[in-house]
């Protein structure tokens, strides 16, 4: 790929976010797009393959600060077209003028900020190619020298943040569970050992760039490093491939390890496992893994935050005359006294009976509510009738009071 094809390319439209995004609105981006076009969740997808490959290094280079700022000033810099017909230091350039020539604009002074050196002649390397050999010097194995000075060493690249889900029971999620995690990634080929040769074999130096992975092209008064189109970046020619990478060094491995969902693990909630990611290149550090848990409903409890809930159902009669219920916790059951006249949505504490964590327990907040029921016998109908003849009480007392005092103001 060529440092053109590179700046061409729009990192911020394949995420779906503004070149003004913050990095956490960035990751977030990044990884709806991954759990969505997984391979693994796309099997045989080469559509959702590639948009997922795009996505990838995308958020390889927006994720970090260095690789995003010489990404936007290269692509900034280059895409307008600012700086054409503009001479280099040290010799009349194509737009030799006032501000060309000897003595005259060197651009390499406005690039400095970006690690620019001082380009020998009109064509002198420096300026965007150390912007450009800053990005593509990334597992390339060390841009090509020239002007711009000197052979780079080879830099490992962290590996990419994986993201999977897991599904657990409601019981679980409170007491905590250990869990098998399967996943699909692209990992080192245990063949050739990485280097994409066939076992016994060796790859030779290309004869282009040297080994560097990278060449100097000259264009107008400057000149850019970029990826080798002979060696495809890599540095070296593999003339027998090994057979079951096909030269490609890597290969898609499955794996699998087991992980501790804390007890009090809410639904949705990710857990970070950290260097559980894809391996790293070139002896860069693994990503990390985050696991989505997913938390079945419970058929009788709910959740609030540590404490659990439990809506008990009860009769007129039980919360008018008193009685004792038995309730189910999550592991055995505990009596409650209700007390004669006690109303209908009032809730009772259980201690010590909702999550357990290491540094506190929650309680289980059982609610009364009276259940009304939707046919009565002849008997209980005329039972209901007779409580109703005698009932003295006024519920609705104070909004009685308020209909009568309108009523003798001639309100409507």
């Amino acid at each position: 790929m060529s440092a053109k094809d590179y700046y061409e390319k729009d990192f911020y439209t394949e995420l779906g976010v503004s070149k003004t995004a913050t990095a956490p609105e960035i990751k977030k981006a990044y990884r709806k797009l991954a759990r969505d076009l997984h391979p693994d969740k796309n099997p045989g997808n080469k559509q959702a393959e590639e948009k997922f490959k795009a996505a990838s290094e995308a958020y390889d280079v927006l994720s970090d600060d260095t690789k995003r700022k010489e990404y936007d000033e290269a692509r900034d810099l280059m895409a307008s077209g600012a700086f054409r017909g503009f001479g280099g230091a040290g010799g009349p350039g194509p737009g030799a003028g006032p501000m060309g020539g000897a003595g005259g604009f060197d651009i390499n002074d406005l690039l400095r900020n970006a690690g620019a050196g001082g380009g020998a002649g009109g064509g002198g390397a420096g300026g965007f190619s150390d912007i450009f050999s800053g990005l593509f010097n990334r597992g390339a194995g060390g841009a090509a020298g020239g002007a711009a000075g000197g052979q780079r060493a080879q830099r490992g690249r962290p590996g990419a943040d994986l993201e999977t889900e897991v599904r657990i029971s409601f019981d679980q999620s409170v007491t905590g569970v250990t869990v098998p995690l399967r996943l699909t990634e692209r990992g080192t080929c245990d063949t050739c050992h990485g280097i994409g040769a066939r076992p016994g074999t060796t790859p030779r130096e290309c004869p282009v760039c040297h080994g560097s992975g990278m060449t100097n092209r000259n264009q107008g008064s400057f000149a850019f490093s970029e990826p080798c189109n002979n060696c495809h970046g890599t540095g070296s020619i593999i003339d027998d491939p090994c057979p079951t990478c096909h030269g490609e060094r890597t290969v898609t491995k499955t794996r699998t390890l087991t992980t501790r969902i804390p007890a009090g693990v809410a639904d949705g909630q990710r857990i970070k496992l950290a260097g559980k990611g894809e391996p790293g290149l070139a002896g860069g550090p693994p990503g990390d893994l985050f696991v989505v848990v997913h938390v079945s409903a419970h058929e009788l409890f709910g959740r609030s935050e540590d404490n659990l809930t439990l809506t008990v159902p009860v009769t007129f009669p039980e919360l008018a005359l008193g009685t004792t219920l038995r309730v189910p916790t999550l592991d055995g059951a505990v009596s409650l006294r209700v007390v004669p006249g006690t109303a209908s949505g009032r809730k009772f504490r259980v201690k010590g009976a909702g999550v357990k964590r290491k540094d506190r327990t929650g309680d289980l907040i059982v609610t009364v509510e009276v259940a009304v029921p939707q046919r009565l016998s002849s008997a209980a109908q005329e039972a209901l009738t007779t409580f109703a003849e005698e009932q003295t009480d006024d519920p609705r007392e104070a909004i009685t009071r308020a209909l009568a005092s309108r009523d003798a103001g001639g309100g409507s």
